[in-house]
């Protein structure tokens, strides 16, 4: 389970909110920042594509539980279980 919330460190006063990707509004543009759980989620999450400063978008969800996601990462869309999802650190755009 990779579900967390917590503030990140940023360069101006106080932090940024940061959150997970499976939390993300439809439509919100964030920021990879990073990964959590398990070693191995991480390394698939990162031959999928995923790396730090990419941008990425959730454009849909599934009519059941809301999985798959659909997700625009950089310019190349795929779907994505929930629960990978919510492994992957974001920090919205302003």
């Amino acid at each position: 389970n990779c579900n967390w919330f917590s503030v990140v460190k940023g360069s101006g006063a106080g932090g940024r909110l940061a959150m997970t990707l499976a939390e993300l509004e439809r439509g919100r543009i964030a920021s990879v920042v990073g990964f959590t759980g398990e070693a191995t989620v991480e390394t698939l999450l990162r031959e999928v594509g995923f790396a730090e400063d990419d941008q990425v978008e959730i454009l849909g969800a599934g009519p059941l539980g809301g999985s798959p996601l659909s997700v625009r990462l950089n310019r190349t869309i795929i779907a994505l279980r929930k629960d990978e999802a919510a492994c992957i650190e974001v920090r919205p755009a302003s």
